[in-house]
């Protein structure tokens, strides 16, 4: 209901660098990363390789850190610490 409310009345009002950047995250982020991301199951097993995903804060993090120069607070860093600790305890108890 709400992208209705927001829908302009035009195709023809949506800037390019609106299209361009849909067509980005269309083909980077979803086309060639789900590729990457199916053949990894593949290749490591969905029990082994499906975990890693519960590291993608702590890479989130590190990224809007380092790329962006973002603030990361103490508290998130003990946040993705302790995800960190729950995917290494995981992967041990499985095996």
């Amino acid at each position: 209901a709400l992208s209705l409310a927001t829908l302009p009345p035009s195709f023809a009002a949506i800037g390019s660098g609106a299209w361009i950047g849909l067509g980005y995250v269309s083909l980077f982020s979803m086309l060639i990363g789900f590729v990457f991301w199916y053949r990894g199951l593949a290749q490591g097993g969905i029990a082994a390789v499906g975990q890693l995903q519960l590291l993608q804060p702590f890479f989130g993090l590190a990224l809007a850190a380092s790329l962006l120069h973002e603030q990361v607070s103490p508290m998130m860093v003990v946040v993705t610490l302790g995800v960190v600790a729950c995917v290494f305890g995981a992967k041990k108890f499985a095996r």
